[in-house]
């Protein structure tokens, strides 16, 4: 738990609500992104100097020729001798040839090589101490940029939770003057006021959702979006989520078709949240499918479990990219000039939201062919197990992540 706060640039305390430091200035939010990318790039681990313990312990020849137990021709005719018996199929180690010569004695050989055993044992003990320093730096260095994530990841939430809740209020003074135009509470409109009316509107609603994403988001990301269990129709939300995007999909002129199971169990989820899932997906799916298109939302029971499935005839997205899609702030085609909208949040909270359902959001595509993205939710029936495998009334259940 971080108690403290400090500056990414000039390292002093901040107020973790702030949006500038006070003491040298700067953007918390875009500091925080910048340094993040430092903390977070690849570090490389110092090797010079190191020398492999095999380097330091001598050949079992050698070592004898530098003690004066052999000298360099009887080490020659060794190797010889060794090279022979290797012809004849009978390898044998340098020490046994020169036994078999009669340069050394048993002795002397074993001597030789338990002198050798010790100093590499030596280096061995020197080279592993050396290793766990290493290793206790490296953990201390890595300690200390997990910290300096925290910190970073802390800062960036609370700008977003900020910033959306200051975008929020002057929309609602937006939205009620628009609404109250619309229905001619300051006066008559002539009919191209009116449709620049509804263009606004529209614009408005848009901008609404997007804030809401980040809000939702920030929410998320500080650990107080709660995920509340209890039984609903589902079948009975998804029409009502339907009804909601017709509007969008005529506009569009896509077909928005169900195929719901009948008599459907009613589910055991956070409906609130499932709602608003629901209206991600098929909101992605009729902006990337193209005019003329079919969105199709489907439930069906599988297992103890209902699945939903969301299936568009849209552009598709590549297979080695589909997991790039569930990243916040990630857009596919992230250029300037790029066609499609949006804050890249909405499939990042789809993601977050199911995990808190204990569910998995699945996705498939084929590139010019369309999407399908589909997830399952429990029956309110089903007995579950808490963690200490006792039985829990999951209805009564609330989780916060």
């Amino acid at each position: 738990m971080i108690s403290e706060i400090h500056c990414p640039r000039c390292a002093k305390p901040i107020d973790p609500q702030a949006r500038f430091c006070k003491h040298c200035g700067v953007d918390l939010a875009l500091a925080a992104v910048l340094v993040e990318r430092d903390v977070t790039a690849p570090q490389e681990v110092q090797t010079e100097g190191q020398i492999a313990p095999e380097l330091l312990v001598p050949r079992l020849g050698d070592y004898m020729i530098e003690n004066g137990i052999i000298k360099e021709q009887d080490l020659q005719q060794a190797l010889n001798f060794q090279k022979e018996r290797a012809n004849q199929g009978k390898s044998i180690l340098i020490g046994q040839a020169l036994l078999e010569l009669g340069l050394i004695d048993r002795e002397i050989l074993d001597q030789v090589i338990t002198k050798q055993i010790l100093q590499l044992q030596y280096v061995l003990s020197e080279t592993n101490r050396g290793l766990e320093k290493r290793i206790q730096e490296r953990t201390r260095d890595l300690q200390q940029a997990l910290d300096r994530l925290a910190e970073l990841n802390q800062l960036k939430s609370n700008f977003l939770a900020n910033i959306s809740h200051e975008l929020r209020t002057p929309l609602t003074h937006i939205k009620g003057y628009v609404d109250l135009l619309i229905v001619g509470g300051l006066g008559p409109l002539s009919a191209e006021q009116m449709e620049g009316l509804d263009v606004i509107q529209r614009a408005e609603t848009r901008l609404e959702r997007l804030i809401e994403d980040l809000i939702q988001f920030s929410l998320a990301a500080q650990g107080e979006l709660s995920i509340i269990l209890q039984p609903f129709d589902l079948n009975m939300l998804i029409d009502r989520v339907v009804t909601a995007m017709k509007q969008k999909a005529r506009i569009r002129q896509i077909s928005l078709i169900t195929h719901l199971s009948p008599h459907l169990p009613a589910v055991q989820a956070d409906e609130e949240k499932i709602n608003w899932v629901l209206m991600h997906l098929l909101d992605n799916a009729l902006k990337f499918t193209q005019q003329g298109g079919e969105v199709q939302i489907n439930t069906l029971v599988d297992g103890n479990t209902a699945r939903v499935v969301v299936v568009d005839n849209g552009i598709g997205i590549p297979k080695e990219r589909l997991i790039e899609i569930f990243e916040p702030f990630h857009q596919l085609d992230s250029s300037s000039t790029r066609k499609f909208g949006g804050t890249g949040l909405g499939l990042a909270m789809v993601r977050r939201i199911l995990d808190g359902h204990r569910t998995q959001i699945e996705a498939h595509s084929i590139v010019g062919k369309g999407s399908r993205f589909e997830f399952s939710l429990p029956f309110a029936t089903k007995t579950v197990l808490d963690e200490n495998g006792d039985h829990e009334d999951r209805s009564l259940n609330q989780t916060k992540w």
